[in-house]
């Protein structure tokens, strides 16, 4: 496999600014519907390693730039990507496969119909958003 077409800059900003996303998406958009889908309290998520957790998170949305990346990459051959078809790559993945993934976890933990749209709504925002910055940058 060929990484030398992976623009290594525009998978960093994908990941930045899916972590941007997911902190509007998961305090002022669904902040407080999640924690209640969940049962999570204020005091409980105080508790929580905020470094570790976010740290930890970004790393994860660089990993998953990076597999986008190659994805578009690998797709190249077949016509010139954009930021419009890197978009529809990321909603692809993100509603074909993490969507429904996610959806399946949540049936066999017995979770919320609500609790899944607010999760796999993010991710399949992420996704798309990260396909677009890096089409556009491919």
């Amino acid at each position: 496999m060929d990484l030398s077409n992976i623009n290594f800059l525009a998978v960093i900003v994908a990941a930045l600014v899916s972590f941007g996303l997911g902190s509007v998406w998961y305090s002022a958009l669904f902040g407080k519907a999640w924690q209640k889908e969940l049962g999570l309290t204020e005091e409980y998520l105080k508790q929580g390693n905020m470094v570790k957790i976010f740290g930890s998170s970004f790393v994860l949305m660089v990993i998953m730039a990076f597999g986008m990346a190659i994805l578009i990459q690998g797709h190249q051959a077949d016509r010139e990507i954009d930021w419009l078809q890197g978009n529809h790559h990321g909603l692809y993945v993100g509603f074909f496969f993490v969507a429904t993934t996610m959806g399946i976890n949540l049936l066999y933990q017995r979770r919320s119909l609500k609790l899944w749209a607010i999760d796999a709504g993010y991710q399949v925002l992420c996704l798309s958003v990260m396909g677009a910055i890096l089409g556009a940058w491919h």
